[in-house]
Parts: structure tokens; sequence; C-alpha cells
């Protein structure tokens, strides 16, 4: 199984990526928020993450076709094959569906927001429904995410987010009261390269704030 792609960003179409690796030229899909990641980087090499599947219907005589779908992080490929094993999404349908960015998307399941969901392209109110009971408590890490920014720049930064998100919690906050507060300290634009640096950024935001 191919989990990661490097190579030349040939060209971009809508739900399609062409990267050139060596002698020879892939075409990934991607979501329409990772398109929107890559739409200022053709001509540069680029790495994905990347979950493979096969399309087609060979019980009405067709042929099974080996795919691949790209990402630039490997939360946003975890948060995607999540979706994809929902029942009556699938993979086609999530491709289609990821017209926002994950952490829009996880916000809206984890605080059970069905008529958001719905609004997402081949997601109807039942299967909004179906996606919100089975990923529900699923939901905070990817809450979390700082979307937009190149992963090669922010695995560091995106361990100290969710590990400070555990030690919120661990101290009796709730998760929506933890997910606020990163987010408040994350917007200040402070530097915080380790767990204790983003605490002490909430907390004086807190001592502030009162």
């Amino acid at each position: 199984m191919i989990t990661k792609v490097t190579g030349k960003l040939v060209s971009l179409r809508e739900n399609d990526a062409a990267v050139e690796i060596g002698a020879f030229e892939y075409q990934i899909s991607v979501p329409d928020f990772v398109r929107r990641q890559l739409q200022s980087r053709v001509g540069e090499t680029v790495s994905l993450r990347t979950i493979e599947y096969l399309e087609g219907n060979p019980q009405k005589g067709g042929r099974m076709i080996p795919r691949m779908v790209g990402f630039l992080h490997d939360a946003e490929r975890d948060f995607f094959d999540m979706i994809c094993q929902v029942d009556g999404v699938g993979v086609r349908k999530a491709l289609q569906a990821m017209v926002r960015p994950v952490r829009d998307v996880a916000v809206a399941i984890e605080e059970q927001d069905v008529k958001l969901l719905a609004t997402l392209p081949g997601i109807g109110p039942a299967v909004a429904e179906r996606i919100v009971a089975k990923l529900r408590r699923k939901m905070a890490k990817f809450a979390l995410m700082i979307e937009e920014e190149r992963p090669e720049a922010d695995s560091t930064r995106r361990d100290v987010i969710n590990e400070s998100y555990e030690a919120l919690m661990a101290l009796g906050h709730t998760e929506r009261d933890a997910r606020a507060k990163i987010e408040l300290a994350v917007e200040s634009k402070g530097k915080f390269k380790s767990v204790e640096d983003l605490l002490q950024v909430i907390y004086r935001q807190d001592r502030e704030s009162g």
C-alpha cells in the first residue's frame, strides 16, 4: 500500500492533482479543501499522504481501477478515512463532500450541528445524523487543527496543541472550554515550542480577561 508520494506538482484540476515522480506522472484525487492548499504550489515539490482504493463495479461488468486520494497532513488523511467508514458515505461521496476545512467539519460533528453537515455536497440530513452518531466522540483532535499551513512547518506545533488539550481536560476543563482557550492562544500569534509555553499563554490570557 502506498501511503506517501513526493514529487513535482505538475497540474491541478478540480479534484485531481498530477504529481511527477521520476519518469512517471501520477493522478491523485484530492478533496476541495486540499486543492485550495495546493493551488499556489504548482511547479513545486509536494508530499502527499495517500489512501488507496479500488473504483468500479465488477458486478455490472466493469473493471476495478486503482485510485489514490492525497492529503497534506496525516490528520487530514485520518479524518477522511473515518468519514469514509460511515454507512452511506464511502470514498467517492467523501471526496465530493469535503469542501470545507477538516477543522470546520470536525467542530460541526462534535457540536452535533446536523444542519451544517447536511449542507455539504452529497450529505443530506440522514447521512449527517449517521456521521454525528458514529464520530462525535472522536473529533476533539481534529477540531484543534491549524489549517492552511505547510505540514513540514507545523508537526511540532500540532503535537503541542494536542498535548495541551489533553492537559486542560485532565485539569477539569470541558472539551469546548479547552478548545476555546487553545484557539484564543493560537490566534494571539504567541510563540510556543512546548506544552508549558502554550499553557503559560493560556494562563496569561485568563488573568487578563479576569
